[in-house]
This record gives C-alpha cells, structure tokens and sequence, in this order.
C-alpha cells in the first residue's frame, strides 16, 4: 500500500505519528511525503488558524476515485510558546488522518491517537491538572478519540493504583530500583531483553557480579549519604534465578549492607521466570532475605507453543515449581500469559486460562504479543503464524471476563510497538497483591534507578517533572569492563537531581 501525504509544512514533526497510525490499519505500506507516480492512496490536508486551528483532510483511493473528508478544530489561545503549539497540531492532525482510515477501511481503533506506551499516565497528568473525571474522559473520548471501554479501563485502573499506593504523587523523595541480570537458560524468540544464555559463561558471570556489587554499593552509599528512601527494589533481566544458590545469597546480603533503611521499603521482586531456574536452595534463599513476590512465567500451558518460542521447560514443570513456591512459603506469586503466540487461537487460549485458574497466583499479568524489531520471531516472520486481529481482540476480551470472575482486578497496563491487534498489556493482581514496583515504573512518578547489566535509569526531576535516561551496557562483556566507568556517570546526573 502506497500512501502519499501532501500539505504539511515541517514534515519531519508530523512523519512519526502519521507513520505509527498507518501501522495500525495496514501490515505493508509505504508512507511518502515528496509527490510520486502511483500512490494507491492520497491524504490531503489543510493547516490554518491562529487562536483557533482547523485541520481539514482528504483521502481519495486513486483506482476508483472515491473521497472521504475530515476535520477537526483546536483551540491554541492556552498555548504558552511554540513547541505547545506544534504539539496542539500534530495531535489535530493525527485526529483528522486517524478519522479518514477508519472511515476507509471500517477498523475502528479504540485506542484512538493515543500509540503511547503509557495511556494510563494521560489521564493521571488531567486529574493531577484539576479536570473532572467527567471532563477528562471528555477529553480521552474527543480530543485523542479513546473508545468508552479503554477509558473506563483507564480509570478502574488510576482507581486501583491509588488504593494501592496512595502517596502516588508524592514520592519524587523516595527512588526504587530495577537491578537487571542478563542471564537465561535459552532465549526465547519473541524476546528482545538483555538476555544471554548463561551456559559455558561462568567467567562472565563472575565478572559481572562483581561489577554490580560495586554498582549497588556505591549507589547505596550515595542514597545513605542523601537520606533517601527506597520505595521498590525489583530483579529483572533476563532471568535473575539463572544465577546459582550461592551467587543469589551473596547478591542479596550485598543489597542489605549497600541500601538504606531496607526495613522501609515496600516491596522486593525477584523474577523466577523461568521454572527451569527455580530449586528448593534458590527458594531458601529468597525466604533467608525475606523475599517473598516471585514471578513464575508459563506464558502458554501448550507444550508445542513453548517449543516453537525457545522455552525449554514443560508444561508439567511450571505447575510443579508453583507448587513447590506455594509450600515453601511463597505466598505473593505472579504469572505471565501471552495472547497471540504462534499457532494458539481462542481453544488454546482458553485451555491456558483454565490451567491458570487450578493455581490461582496472585497477580497475572495478561500480555499481547508484539512483534519486537531485534526478535528472532520478527526477523522470521514467515515461520510464525498467529491469529488474526478479530480472535486477538476475542482472546483479549476472554482475558478480561476470567480475571473479573475471579476476583482479579486490573491495576497497571501499558502498550507496545507493533503489539498485535493495537491491544494492550494488562497487569490484574487480586485486591492487596499488586505489585508497587510496576505502578512506580508507568506512571513515572519518582526516578528508577537502573544497576546492572542492561539496566536503564529514568530520572524524574522532584519539581519539573522532566524525565532524563541513561542506560548501562546491554552485553556483559561491555559492562564488564566499564561498570565503574558507568556508575561514576550515573552518581553525577543523580547529584544534579537530588540537590
């Protein structure tokens, strides 16, 4: 699909949006800005207006010459400087552009303009600013065209995240963490994490223990140095059970001696996973450092489908390593799903939902599966077969009647690229098993700071708000042999921010 866009100044700024909107509507295209022979489609539009701005739009399907016509007004006196404006108009114009495909192709997006990772962030920021309830769902439902069903969503969810931490908005004082261990038993082909299979790596393993012991040690002392409290500590990766009995026990004393007031903090996650991964001695050992909210991921209870995505344990294992949490005192377990995995529709879906209920973990999170640019699934296209838009969206809504009837209710969500369906990814928890730590990391309230292999830093300004990255190294060789390099960089922008 060849789709030529005319009548947009400064293309560079409205390239991206308009990009990720026809994505939605078509698998293969190609979206051109400078005049070409042969477009399939051709998008006109017209900008003007100084305090109120008009966008009308035009697309005509050039084989049989048909129309559709859109418009949409926004009012740019509020605007306190350009950048706002511009802003004002990308939105408008990606109102209008939205409104012309759906009228063209009858898909209905319900997630409207919003391609963000973080949908439930916007209507936060409306409360936060004053607005109604009534007046932001407006909002959602007008200006980002948001369908009824996703905004109730929202606000079951800005409902629940509030119950649950209801010092939300005031924690810029504390930080959490996200330690990140790079390593996995095999790497599973959807997967675009920093994850290296830790067979034959002993050494690199070592090297980067060390380099991250240093890196939790120092931040530590900065913290202690500064007072500041640590709200979550989560363990991620990869798979932080990949690493031995020995080396968690090691890890883990090294997290008490290195941060503050570790009595305080609210929540410590250790994800287990892979079931593989999981033995008696690493569960002592996660009891011994009191900690008790592990993942334990099946993704699928279809043995095939663990097999064509590079999951290398059973179906069997996965229920036996959730019993031997559950007896060994686990009492805050999360599992993934994922809908959409190759070769599963509705049947298996449902058969996977079923396993889970014989467990009943804590929280579940529900997942979409997105074809990830740097994955093996995406770079082989061709060898996976998932189900189409219609059964995606019978699978999501299946998803949501199971947690519902279960007592599961919805409490962070985010989205993705390329996510299958323009769907979302659903995190339920029953009512006072939430997980802070994933609150903390959407609705971006207080810095995270990232230790590890692959871990990135998100620095949230206490006053402006202004958010600041900075990423570790992804492959543990370069980690290794810059890790003090790295923390000396990220103990000066921490300085900065916490004067």
């Amino acid at each position: 699909m060849r789709i030529q866009v005319y009548g947009l100044y400064n293309v560079e700024q409205f390239q991206r949006p308009l990009e990720v909107i026809t994505g939605l509507f078509f698998e293969e295209y190609e979206l051109l800005f400078s005049p070409v022979a042969a477009a399939d489609i051709i998008v006109t539009f017209s900008l003007h207006g100084e305090e109120t701005g008009i966008v009308t739009g035009m697309l005509i399907e050039t084989e049989s010459s048909r129309e559709w016509k859109g418009e949409y007004r926004i009012d740019l006196r509020p605007c306190l400087n350009e950048k706002e404006r511009m802003k004002q108009w990308k939105n408008a114009v990606s109102h209008v552009y939205l409104t012309l495909f759906q009228q063209y192709t009858g898909l209905i997006q319900p997630w409207g303009i919003l391609t963000g990772v973080r949908p439930v962030k916007l209507l936060h920021q409306h409360l936060r600013a004053g607005l109604t309830r009534e007046e932001a769902h407006r909002k959602l439902r007008e200006d980002y065209l948001v369908a009824e069903e996703k905004i109730q969503l929202m606000q079951d969810i800005v409902d629940r995240q509030l119950t649950v931490v209801p010092d939300l908005y005031d924690l810029s004082h504390e930080v959490s963490l996200y330690i990140g261990i790079p390593f996995c038993p095999t790497k599973c082909a959807y997967c675009t994490f920093p994850a290296y299979a830790i067979n034959g790596r002993q050494g690199s393993v070592d090297s980067f223990l060390s380099g991250l012991h240093y890196e939790m040690q120092a931040v530590g002392k900065f913290l202690k140095e500064r007072d500041i409290n640590i709200t979550t500590i989560y363990y991620g990766g990869g798979t932080p059970t990949s690493i031995t009995a020995e080396e968690m026990d090691r890890l883990y004393e090294k997290m008490y001696e290195s941060f503050p007031n570790m009595e305080r903090i609210r929540e410590i996650t250790v994800e287990a996973g892979r079931p593989d991964t999981i033995t008696p001695e690493k569960l002592n050992v996660l009891k011994k450092w009191k900690i008790d909210r592990i993942s334990i991921n099946p993704q699928s209870y279809i043995q095939e489908t663990l097999q064509a995505i590079g999951r290398h344990h059973t179906v069997e294992e996965t229920i036996e390593k959730f019993h031997l949490a559950r007896q060994m005192g686990m009492n805050n377990i999360n599992m993934d799903l994922i809908i959409g995995l190759p070769g599963e529709g509705m049947e298996e879906f449902n058969y996977t939902l079923a396993q889970t209920e014989k467990l009943m973990p804590e929280s579940l999170t529900v997942h979409t599966l997105s074809f990830k640019r740097a994955s093996e699934m995406t770079k082989n296209k061709e060898k996976y077969k998932v189900a189409d838009r219609d059964e995606i969206s019978e699978m999501m809504k299946s998803a949501q009647n199971w947690t519902k009837r279960n007592g599961y209710v919805p409490y962070y969500l985010y989205r993705q690229k390329n996510i299958l369906g323009n769907l979302e990814n659903v995190g339920y928890a029953l009512p006072g098993k939430e997980s802070i730590y994933n609150i903390m990391i959407m609705e971006e309230q207080q810095s995270i700071i990232g230790l590890g292999c692959g871990a990135s830093s998100k620095f949230v300004h206490p006053k402006t708000r202004a958010i600041t990255r900075f990423a570790n190294p992804k492959e543990p060789k370069v980690y290794n042999e810059n890790f003090m390099h790295y923390t000396e960089e990220k103990l000066k922008m921490m300085d900065q921010l916490f004067q």
